[in-house]
């Protein structure tokens, strides 16, 4: 395990934190990340570039001016830069220095952007820390950490009455996603998609490579554990929303 390594540290209170590894969080940490992660969302084909859009814009429609606002596997901050401007104040974190090195970039060096080495699994913030904590493009499923723990650990650093959301892949959208994944396999950023194994919302490659999603009732179920309700909402088609207000 590796201690934590914070690029910039923001004004929050806290707890010891360590970064493990697991089999799918260390795919992206060691052959999806920066760069590579990036040339994914190049390749992607208009539909999928729609969907990228779309879910960032139903997270920036959801905060607030005042907000403090943290994002889960920010990657090279994709989602982190949409946000700039409009919040109090932001923080990504990963798994991966260098994603968070090329998110320092990405994002300007902005004082407002905070970014830090992090396990969802066991977030380094002080209780009721944001007013907003979100994950998109499926992270619950690809973390490789406990989903309850991480959505338990999302719902403590939120302040109550905050809001902490979820998304993955909409079942109608998995020929597109599977389409994609193809392309990304073929730029070689992944592995030879294992055809046989893949199927009912699982991609599977042959390099090790496994991406699922989590449906509607597994984000029900996810947000009780967690002693929370939850309004699952489908946005364009695509992405599937756990959005939860801290009770």
């Amino acid at each position: 395990m590796k201690n934590i390594h914070t690029l910039e540290n923001p004004d929050f209170g806290y707890h010891e934190a360590t970064l493990t590894s697991s089999n799918s969080g260390q795919y992206y940490a060691d052959k999806l990340s920066a760069e590579r992660l990036r040339r994914c969302y190049d390749v992607a084909p208009p539909r999928v570039r729609k969907y990228l859009r779309a879910e960032i814009e139903f997270v920036v429609e959801r905060a607030e001016s005042g907000d403090s606002v943290l994002e889960l596997g920010c990657g090279y901050g994709r989602a982190l830069r949409p946000m700039l401007g409009k919040v109090r104040s932001l923080t990504g974190i990963d798994t991966s220095i260098d994603n968070l090195r090329m998110a320092r970039k990405f994002t300007s060096g902005r004082r407002v952007c905070h970014l830090a080495a992090m396990n969802a699994g066991r977030l380094a913030f002080a209780d009721e820390s944001f007013d907003m904590v979100f994950c998109i493009q499926n992270g619950i499923a690809v973390f490789g950490v406990d989903r309850q723990t991480v959505f338990a650990e999302a719902v403590r650093v939120t302040k109550p009455a905050g809001t902490v959301m979820f998304s993955s892949y909409s079942e109608r959208f998995w020929r597109d996603r599977l389409a994609w994944f193809r392309i990304q396999a073929q730029h070689g950023l992944l592995g030879e998609i294992d055809e046989d194994a893949t199927g009912a919302g699982v991609i599977v490659c042959r390099d090790g490579f496994r991406a699922e999603t989590v449906g509607r009732d597994e984000f029900v179920r996810l947000a009780a554990g967690a002693g929370q309700g939850a309004a699952i909402t489908e946005v364009d088609d695509s992405s599937l929303f756990c959005v939860m207000t801290v009770s």
